[in-house]
């Protein structure tokens, strides 16, 4: 039997390689961004929280989330497929205006955000609308409700944030998947209409 005729083994059926896009979710201290993260990721979500302690009394601001006892100090990392060839990786911002230098670096190479904030406390979300704003990246507005409570309907938050109306704002719940991931799709449809206008 000649070499040629030797059997071949077969090429395996190789599927490309998913796309992969950065999102980042971000927004003020204690608004929910490790639990929105943690909420939606199918792997255990890489964390990199730390206690409070009383070291932080005078810098961090706890009006309205006394009950804290954590916080992140560097990143929330977890991943997410939207479909075979789409995979979202996920950061979570620290919101201590102490931790902000780090959302520059975490920025690089992100295609869109997320920006979570509480409706108790409107002013800790201004930053993270400011960031993303100045920089050109499309964000939506996601309002948590904490307790399951969203006591206001979309339109008042938009105006009360002065929000453009190609901006997004949806009412989730940080600690529901399908919430979170309604929320990641609504940014996707961002990143889609806003590729399409060039």
């Amino acid at each position: 039997m000649a070499a040629s005729d030797a059997a071949v083994p077969p090429v395996p059926d190789v599927s490309p390689a998913p796309d992969t896009v950065k999102i980042l979710v971000a927004g003020g201290f204690g608004v929910g961004k490790t639990t929105l993260v943690g909420s939606v990721s199918e792997i255990v979500p890489l964390r990199t929280e730390e206690p409070l302690t009383a070291a932080g009394l005078d810098v961090d601001d706890l009006d309205g989330i006394e009950e804290k006892r954590a916080t992140t100090v560097a990143m929330d990392f977890g991943r997410i497929t939207i479909a075979d060839d789409l995979v979202l990786y996920l950061f979570g911002t620290p919101g201590q205006q102490r931790f902000w230098f780090m959302w520059n670096d975490l920025a690089v190479g992100a295609l869109g955000a997320v920006v979570l904030i509480d409706v108790r406390r409107p002013r800790s979300s201004f930053a993270a609308i400011d960031f993303f704003e100045r920089r050109g990246i499309p964000f939506v507005v996601a309002a948590n409700g904490f307790h399951g409570h969203n006591p206001y309907p979309p339109e008042d938050i938009r105006e009360a944030l002065t929000l453009p109306r190609e901006t997004p704002v949806l009412l989730c719940d940080a600690r529901d998947r399908a919430s979170c991931r309604d929320v990641l799709l609504a940014l996707l449809d961002r990143l889609i209409a806003t590729a399409k206008a060039g």
